[in-house]
């Protein structure tokens, strides 16, 4: 196994870990794939390989599958106390903690992204999330029903409904965010006492299955957590097709979230699906420009893009658009893309060559038809990794193809409105309602205008906000389900009715 020497990464475990040899995790044990085959993931900030994992198929699939209905009806886990369940999850979010800079490490090296994201968002907003999503263990209820039965005469009812765990989830999720991706996915469907099988994105495995480390370390019991590394022919769609999966919940593209639902159906096995999106940014003509012009450039340009409420269809009123132009010109100019181990880089690198050729594509197309690039439009020179700069697009409008399109790069589509009409028709102009966000002070437009926006989320005068309380999910392309706070223990139970005569 080749296994090149990565003198940024700063944390001696995480090191260790990407020097080691790479296992899946099935039914308490790690193990080598059936197959006995491996690919290798690489740094795309260098393009160098940092190790190589498991290439499973479809006999680890099953052996997955397999180990995790076996923990289902294993009464350490079925009958395992719900107070005690918490505990576990609580022990997880303490070693996530403690582990901190070693996934944070791992996922920068593996994605790209900035360490200091890596810190907030991968790490300090998972262990968050964890800490609240336990609490739910204790709190899972139905509710008594009172019936109107006539008949037979003289009998009595009681009736009540409870909630049950849906049963073995297969968590497939993207390479965005990895580590916080995974954890939306697993945590909750361990809350309600499911069992899991977790499959990362083939772009960034590495902290998946250092988690199934933690897990082992917690003391979930075996077959609980599984985790297994390969494709998405020969892994993702073997398990969504899968009998013995009672619930599917993922996350990326939409044709992928389509194909998905399309094979759990025919089992009827639930499914969940974050697919994406093309968020609208709002801006009144009320707003201070130098307080809209990083917010805006952000709601985008964070993680380079690469996140499925970028708000690339900017909307700036045309009384002000000078104003708010130049200072968003500026930013995004001034914004620094490098090495994410470098702490004074604002945007990191594109994850792959595949993706950097796609969204330049994106960018190249655009500039074809008509749109003019203000500012970047191109890769970053003498540079190994995958970069490309902060790109602003104007004379566009809901014909181009990067105005209709999820883009997933560093690119910044500004158009102009009219009037409250124009923008609200043109913010629902699109197949995607993942997220908006409105930008103003006038509390009365406001609240005139989030009745009116077909999204999943609308964030006022901020973006990309989540919390663990709050339900996040998409209308339209961009999926099916909430996840998050009560939203998310309704789709990982069963509500049984029951009926008893007396």
């Amino acid at each position: 196994m080749f296994i090149p020497k990565f003198e940024t990464v700063l944390d001696p475990t995480a090191l260790e870990f990407i020097g080691a040899k790479q296992q899946i995790f099935i039914d308490g044990e790690f193990v080598d794939a059936v197959g006995g085959e491996f690919f290798p993931t690489s740094d795309p900030a260098s393009t160098r390989q940092i190790t190589e994992v498991p290439l499973s198929d479809t006999r680890d699939v099953d052996l997955a599958v397999a180990a995790a209905n076996r923990a289902l009806e294993d009464p350490s886990w079925a009958r395992m106390l719900p107070s005690d369940r918490q505990k576990l999850l609580l022990d997880l979010a303490d070693l996530i903690e403690a582990h901190g800079e070693t996934i944070a490490n791992l996922e920068t090296l593996d994605q790209g992204q900035p360490l200091w994201v890596s810190e907030a968002v991968q790490v300090n907003m998972g262990v968050d999330y964890i800490r609240y999503m336990a609490g739910w263990a204790t709190k899972l209820d139905g509710s008594n029903v009172d019936l109107s039965v006539r008949e037979p005469a003289g009998m009595n009812f009681q009736a009540y409904t409870r909630r049950e765990p849906v049963g073995v989830v297969a968590a497939i999720v993207p390479w965005n965010f990895p580590h916080l991706m995974a954890l939306w996915k697993i945590i909750p469907a361990l809350t309600c006492g499911c069992t899991v099988i977790l499959k990362p994105a083939e772009d960034t495995p590495l902290t998946a299955l250092y988690l199934a480390r933690l897990c082992r370390e917690a003391g979930f019991p075996k077959g609980v957590v599984n985790v297994i590394t390969g494709t998405g022919p020969e892994v993702g769609a073997p398990l969504s097709g899968h009998p013995n999966v009672n619930k599917v919940a993922f996350t990326g593209s939409t044709a992928t979230g389509q194909a998905i639902g399309h094979a759990a159906i025919d089992n009827m096995t639930r499914f969940s699906l974050e697919t994406g999106g093309k968020s609208p940014v709002l801006v009144l003509e009320d707003i201070d420009p130098d307080f809209l012009s990083p917010n805006a450039a952000m709601a985008t340009l964070f993680n380079s893009g690469q996140q499925c409420v970028a708000g690339s269809r900017l909307y700036l009123p045309k009384k002000r658009y000078d104003q708010y132009m130049d200072r968003l010109l500026d930013m995004a100019f001034w914004l620094k893309t490098g090495s994410g181990f470098d702490r004074t880089v604002h945007l990191g690198p594109m994850v792959s060559k595949e993706h950097m050729d796609r969204v330049m594509g994106f960018i190249e197309r655009s500039e074809e038809a008509g749109a003019k690039i203000e500012v970047g439009g191109n890769m970053v020179e003498n540079t190994e990794g995958f970069f490309v700069r902060p790109t602003v697009l104007t004379g566009v409008d809901h014909s181009y193809e990067c105005v209709r399109e999820e883009i997933f790069g560093p690119v910044i589509c500004v158009m102009t409105y009219d009037d409250m009409d124009d923008l609200v028709s043109k913010a629902n102009d699109n197949q995607y309602g993942l997220g908006a966000s409105i930008w103003s002070q006038n509390i009365s437009k406001v609240n005139m205008l989030i009745p009116r926006i077909k999204a999943g989320t609308v964030w006022v005068n901020c973006h990309s906000v989540f919390d663990a309380n709050l339900p996040f999910g998409g209308r339209k392309l961009s999926g099916m389900g909430k996840e998050h706070g009560r939203s998310a223990i309704e789709l990982f139970t069963e509500e049984k009715a029951v009926c008893i005569a007396y």
